[in-house]
C-alpha cells in the first residue's frame, strides 16, 4: 500500500472555499483504489492563523510540513497583512525556499466550452522558483534589492547551475510524461544577460543530453512572447528563469481564459506544494462563486506528481480520473461557476465532479 501524508493549508479569503473542494475531490478520486492511503493534516496559515496564533506562518506549521510528502496551499492575501508586524509575513517565498521547491509548474490548457483567445492550447511553463531577480529569495539574509542613494535603486539577479539543472530536469521529466510533442523550449535573453542566461542555457543543454527522446530548443524571451501569443499550439513544455517565467505564465493564462484557469505546482527533490496561480480574491470571498478549477487541478497535479515519484500507478490513475471528470464538467458547461458560464456555486461544482468520479 502506498501511504501519503498531505497537508491542508486553507490560505485566505476564497482559499477557505476552493481548498475544501479540492480535498473533497481528491478523497473521492482515491476511494476506488485500495492501495492508496492518504493521511490529511490541516495546518494554520495566513490571516486566519494570524488572528488565532498571532503569526501567519507558525513554527508548528513549518515543523509539521517537514514530515509530509506534500501539501495544498490556498491563495494568500498577503497585501492585506499588517505592514509593521514581523510575524505577519508572506508565506510563499519562505515555503518555496525552506523546502527547496525549485520548480514552479504552471500549465495553460484551453477548452472548447471556455471562452479563450486560442483553441487547442496545451502548454506547460516551468520557472525556476527561488532565484532570479526576486529580492526576497536571492540572498541568505536581507533582500537582493537596495538603494545606495535616494535616486538609485539596484536589483541583484542570481542564477546557479544547480537550480537551473533542477528546473530543467523537471521540464524534461514532464515532457516525457505528457502526451504532447515531447519538446522542451528553454527561454533566455543571453544577447543581454551574457553570463546569467548563458549559465542557465548551459545547464539546460547538460540535462537535455540525458533525454535524447525529447526535442530541445531555445528561444529569446521577447521573440518567444510574440510567438506564444500568436501560435501557442507550437509549444509543449517551456522552461525559464524566475522573472521571465513569472510574466510568461500570466500571459499564457490570459490566452486560455484567465487566472481562474491557471493551476500551479511547486516541486523539489523531496516535497511538493499544490498552489493555484491566482490570488485570494477578497472581493468575492464568502459568496460561493469562486471558480475552483485552478485549485482542483493543482491538487490533481500534486497527486500525479507524487504517484510518478513513488511509481504508484494507482495514484497516477486516480489523478487522471480527476482530469477526465473536470474536463467532462467543463464540456457540459452546466455545473460550473458563473465565470465559466454556469450557475453553480463553488461547492456545487465540486459536488458535480465528485459525482462523475463516483462512477469509476
Amino acid at each position: 500500500m502506498a501511504k501519503y501524508k498531505v497537508g491542508i493549508l486553507l490560505g485566505d479569503d476564497i482559499g477557505l472555499e476552493v481548498v475544501p473542494e479540492t480535498v473533497k475531490i481528491l478523497r473521492e478520486a482515491v476511494k476506488p483504489f485500495a492501495g492508496i492511503d492518504i493521511e490529511w493534516i490541516e495546518l494554520p496559515v495566513g490571516m486566519p492563523s494570524y488572528k488565532e496564533n498571532g503569526e501567519t506562518l507558525p513554527q508548528k506549521t513549518l515543523n509539521t510540513l517537514f514530515d509530509l510528502d506534500g501539501w495544498i496551499l490556498g491563495p494568500i492575501g498577503h497585501m492585506a497583512y499588517p505592514k509593521d508586524d514581523p510575524k505577519a509575513i508572506n508565506p510563499h517565498p519562505i515555503l518555496r525556499r525552506e523546502f527547496d521547491l525549485v520548480s514552479n509548474i504552471r500549465p495553460a490548457k484551453s477548452y472548447d466550452s471556455v471562452p479563450s483567445l486560442h483553441k487547442n492550447v496545451d502548454v506547460v511553463i516551468i520557472r525556476e522558483n527561488n532565484e532570479g531577480f526576486q529580492p526576497d529569495r536571492n540572498v541568505y539574509k536581507g533582500t537582493g534589492e537596495f538603494m545606495p542613494t535616494s535616486d538609485l535603486a539596484m536589483s541583484v539577479r542570481v542564477i546557479t547551475r544547480r537550480n537551473s539543472q533542477m528546473v530543467a530536469r523537471s521540464a524534461f521529466e514532464l515532457a516525457r510524461q505528457r502526451n504532447g510533442k515531447k519538446k522542451v523550449t528553454a527561454i533566455h535573453k543571453n544577447t543581454v544577460f551574457k553570463l546569467g542566461c548563458s549559465l542557465f542555457l548551459d545547464a539546460c543543454r547538460e540535462i537535455a543530453s540525458e533525454y535524447p527522446d525529447v526535442t530541445f530548443e531555445t528561444a529569446v524571451v521577447d521573440t518567444f512572447s510574440m510567438q506564444l501569443v500568436m501560435r501557442p499550439q507550437n509549444y509543449d513544455v517551456v522552461v525559464s528563469t524566475n522573472m521571465f517565467g513569472d510574466i510568461l505564465t500570466d500571459l499564457a493564462a490570459g490566452l486560455v481564459g484567465g487566472l481562474g484557469m491557471a493551476p500551479g505546482l511547486c516541486v523539489g527533490p523531496k516535497y511538493v506544494m499544490a498552489q493555484a496561480t491566482h490570488g485570494s480574491a477578497p472581493d468575492i470571498a464568502g459568496k460561493q462563486i469562486a471558480n475552483p478549477y485552478a485549485m482542483i487541478m493543482s491538487g490533481q497535479m500534486m497527486l500525479s506528481w507524487l504517484g510518478n515519484l513513488k511509481q504508484d500507478e494507482e495514484a497516477v490513475k486516480a489523478a487522471a480520473n480527476i482530469k477526465k471528470a473536470v474536463e467532462e464538467i467543463l464540456t457540459e458547461g452546466v455545473n460550473v461557476t458563473p465565470d465559466l458560464g454556469g450557475k453553480a456555486s463553488t461547492s456545487q461544482m465540486g459536488d458535480a465532479i465528485c459525482r462523475i468520479l463516483s462512477r469509476n
